[in-house]
């Protein structure tokens, strides 16, 4: 290991919590040296259940073919149809494909039949000593909440599934994602407040209600974002709190008014976070970690609040460093804030001061999206500099993301001047080459200015270079060399040395790359971009 490497894993590991490092140390010693024993029902017990009252919840997509080929599933836009038995430790696609395959989400599609979904539970209990990411905490706390729902919908009382169920609520008891944190702790709770209450369990109620409390009043910010900023991983979330509140509100086995009303008062909070991000056609930024397809959409988030009387509570963009600048024709979303938590930025990517701007409801300038979260050269571009609408200073990274979830040293806001058409801000990113960046972004009715400032202090020359990402389908036309025309705004440029026109590819969902256009502006302390809105 060289010092260029164990610089990276310093400034990695001292962001993390003595709470990460003290269980992840805990949990592998302890795998080392427990017996290996194989999945056992619980010894001490037999579950007793009570069907859960529940209002119509968000249906999952479609994922789960039957035909006489065999069993098909679709999962990140990569299918497999098994003809036999159903192998649930199936690798080939990565192991995020896994995982979605042992989430059992596929319960909840529109009109699932009832059989078919007793079926593939007892094929998975049937194959459960043999599974490997299956039993992991995390695709346990997911299949708990869609047993569960399924369960109790179809009102199956069925004490094999009902017992090894509690047993492997009783695995996630003993593996909580403390080692993670972040969005697995707030799964594993509202994993087990669902067991709680489908089981009577006391002790799975009051794990539930002490992660919950503590984990939402950190991660839900005042301005009501999830402290990890994938607009993707927002929606889930907030998915996960309009469930329990139905929980809480349709059950009473637990009558506790102090976790119900913090859900609620999340839940408001949330949407109108949604509210304020979403754009006029419906669909969210692509910033961070952030795909298509993946979660509930907006519209149905919205509706789900309505049918458990839930009205979003929409206060200024402010905590989540996303500022939003909207016209009669255009809606521009500029990131102007730290890349998250710092002690789990795993969803973040190097991407200070990326914006996207859509006219007429249509997408213009865009996030290039991800792609994939195996650990290869696509997920390094997605998650770097390059791959965003931001500025990279002599090939350096803003902040320095490696590996498929890590981040080295980052960038900081140390700077943020604003106003309902004006924001300011300068970042650190590059104070290690002596550099700060400060961009500035003014809204006008119909045209946009984006001033980039490098401020070096020193006369050495720095390769710094602006990139914009255009939306799959746009036609680029480049006039004396610093216009660029499209069919919905004109690009001017000052300051600029040169620019190239270059191909680029737009994630469309996990494994799905559509070919764009994108441009990278070359320029040395200043360069302006106006953005002018063109004639319909």
């Amino acid at each position: 290991m060289n010092i260029k490497q164990l610089e990276i894993y310093f400034h990695t590991l001292r962001f993390m919590k003595w709470q990460q490092i003290g269980y992840r140390a805990f949990y592998t010693i302890r795998s080392r040296y427990r017996k290996k024993t194989g999945f056992r029902y619980p010894l001490s017990r037999q579950a007793k259940v009570q069907m859960l009252s529940l209002k119509p919840s968000i249906e999952a997509p479609e994922s789960y073919l039957s035909d006489k080929n065999g069993q098909k599933f679709i999962f990140l836009n990569l299918s497999h149809t098994f003809n036999n038995e159903i192998d649930w430790n199936f690798a080939e696609h990565g192991k995020l494909w896994t995982y979605n395959l042992n989430y059992f989400d596929f319960l909840q599609q529109p009109d699932f039949d009832k059989e078919r979904g007793i079926s593939l539970i007892k094929m998975f209990i049937a194959n459960i000593d043999k599974s490997r990411d299956g039993l992991e905490p995390f695709p346990i706390a997911l299949r708990g909440i869609n047993w569960v729902k399924f369960l109790s919908r179809e009102h199956i009382q069925d004490k094999d599934i009902d017992n090894v169920l509690l047993a492997q609520y009783d695995i996630l008891m003993d593996n909580l994602e403390y080692h993670l944190l972040g969005n697995h702790l707030l799964e594993n709770g509202f994993s087990l407040l669902f067991g709680a209450y489908y089981f009577g369990d006391e002790r799975l109620f009051d794990k539930a209600k002490e992660i919950l409390i503590a984990e939402l009043e950190e991660q839900i910010l005042p301005d009501g974002a999830h402290f990890e900023l994938a607009p993707m991983y927002h929606q889930i979330m907030l998915y996960r709190v309009l469930d329990c509140c139905n929980l809480m509100q349709q059950n009473t086995t637990f009558d506790d008014l102090q976790l119900k009303d913090m859900l609620e008062e999340k839940a408001v909070l949330m949407l109108g976070w949604l509210e304020n991000m979403t754009y006029e056609n419906g669909q969210v930024p692509k910033f961070n970690d952030t795909a298509e397809g993946i979660a509930p959409t907006s519209s149905e988030l919205f509706a789900y609040g309505v049918r458990l009387g839930l009205e979003a509570k929409r206060v200024p963009l402010r905590e989540s460093g996303y500022r939003k600048m909207k016209d009669e024709r255009y809606e521009l979303i500029v990131d102007v804030g730290d890349i998250g938590p710092d002690y789990i930025p795993g969803h973040a990517h190097s991407d200070t001061f990326n914006f996207e701007l859509y006219v007429d409801k249509e997408p213009l300038i865009v996030d290039t999206g991800i792609s994939t979260y195996e650990s290869n050269m696509q997920r390094a571009y997605e998650r770097s500099t390059a791959a965003h609408n931001t500025v990279m200073i002599d090939g350096q990274e803003q902040s320095e993301v490696w590996s498929s979830f890590r981040v080295a040293r980052r960038a900081k806001i140390i700077d943020l001047t604003e106003d309902d058409r004006y924001v300011k801000a300068t970042h650190d990113g590059y104070a290690r080459l002596g550099i700060l960046h400060t961009r500035e972004v003014k809204s006008f009715s119909d045209r946009l200015e984006i001033k980039d400032i490098l401020d070096s202090g020193i006369d050495n020359f720095h390769e710094a270079i602006a990139y914009l990402h255009f939306a799959p389908g746009l036609e680029l036309k480049l006039d004396n060399k610093n216009i660029i025309s499209t069919k919905h705004a004109l690009f001017r440029f000052e300051g600029l040395k040169r620019l190239e026109i270059v191909d680029i590819v737009i994630a469309k969902g996990y494994n799905k790359l559509l070919p764009a256009k994108g441009v990278k502006l070359f320029f040395e302390n200043e360069l302006t971009t106006f953005i002018e809105v063109v004639s319909k």
